[in-house]
């Protein structure tokens, strides 16, 4: 019998090369979003970047660490475009610099940096920004306005006063609005009658956003650097509650798909809550976490005061990880029990 000595299995895996193919499943959604928006959030991606690195080397210079390993790891790089991404387009260059130095040196540095951040820094700039400066987060171009370059530039750093044709609510929010304001009157299908603002399904334009992010998330399950379980926990969370309330209700409750495929559902399935870091480790907590957090999202997007739900959801499923990594550790190799 021939012995060999471990370790048995190898993998060619490192933080930089998990970080490139997550940056790399993002362009399907990037693509798609200049595409429909403009070039706008290509600016938007290149100042969280900039801060993000700059911050980045700021602690580590203050922590005394490893300037060049930490920062050529792309993990503040991934950081950054996620809040590029969670954030309005053509909000102010202030309000992305400032969520992305708070996820930075708040979020992720003093808590000890990349691998013991408890929270997800990306939804920590956006939960942040969103109570402090609602009017700035809660303005999205139309897919249809075909601005020029130049007037979204003016619009971002402040040239071009803020003008009713370059904003607008989200589809989450104009819906939820106009139900509200209908006290009962206005039915869901009244309302995504609109197809100017609805299209046919989730959003006009923004459903292909959240495809291009699927199709990304898909790719990531491909290669083995996420796990199916939170995603898949995630997206059946929002599908089993909204599939619930729109059989009981369809008047006043939007169908499973157009809150799968609005907001930001599919970016949170396969980028958000899938953070090895603030997510649970075993296979039955990620189950729980991703199901809990979809659930929550639902209901904070639908019967709360915020157009999303999904930052406010994972936030606080963070809080209950060590408690759900507790109670579904397997049993030690060769006891029975836990």
């Amino acid at each position: 019998m021939n012995f060999t000595t471990p370790p048995y299995l190898s993998q060619n895996i490192s933080v930089q090369r998990v970080m490139v193919q997550v940056l790399i499943a993002l362009l399907p959604g990037i693509a798609t979003y200049v595409w429909l928006a403009g070039s706008a959030i290509l600016l938007q991606l290149a100042l969280a970047t900039i801060t993000a690195l700059l911050a980045e080397f700021f602690m580590l210079k203050l922590l005394k660490k490893p300037v060049e390993l930490f920062l050529t790891d792309g993990s503040a790089v991934v950081t950054a475009w996620l809040i590029a991404l969670a954030f309005p387009p053509l909000a102010p260059w202030w309000l992305i610099i400032v969520g992305v130095a708070f996820a930075m040196v708040i979020a992720k540095h003093l808590y000890g940096g990349l691998g013991q951040n408890p929270f997800n820094p990306a939804m920590i700039a956006f939960a942040i920004c969103i109570v402090s400066f609602p009017a700035q987060m809660s303005q999205w171009p139309p897919v249809d306005l075909h601005s020029s370059l130049s007037d979204q530039l003016a619009v971002v750093f402040g040239f071009m006063p803020r003008m009713d044709t370059l904003s607008g609510a989200t589809p989450l929010d104009a819906l939820k609005t106009a139900l509200k304001l209908g006290e009962g009157r206005t039915t869901v299908a009244a309302v995504l009658a609109d197809a100017a603002t609805f299209g046919h399904m989730a959003g006009r334009g923004w459903e292909w956003v959240s495809v291009g992010y699927l199709l990304g998330g898909l790719w990531l399950w491909h290669r083995k650097i996420i796990s199916w379980h939170v995603s898949a926990g995630f997206i059946v969370g929002i599908a089993l509650f909204a599939s619930a309330l729109w059989l009981w209700n369809p008047t006043q409750f939007a169908s499973p798909l157009f809150h799968l495929f609005s907001g930001g559902s599919m970016l949170g399935a396969f980028f958000i809550v899938t953070d090895p870091v603030s997510g649970c480790t075993t296979f039955k907590g990620k189950l729980i976490f991703g199901l809990s957090a979809g659930v929550l999202a639902y209901l904070i997007r639908v019967f709360g005061g915020y157009p999303d739900g999904v930052a406010f959801a994972v936030l606080l499923l963070n809080l209950c990880v060590p408690l759900i990594d507790m109670y579904t550790q397997p049993p030690i190799f060769g006891m029975k029990d836990k």
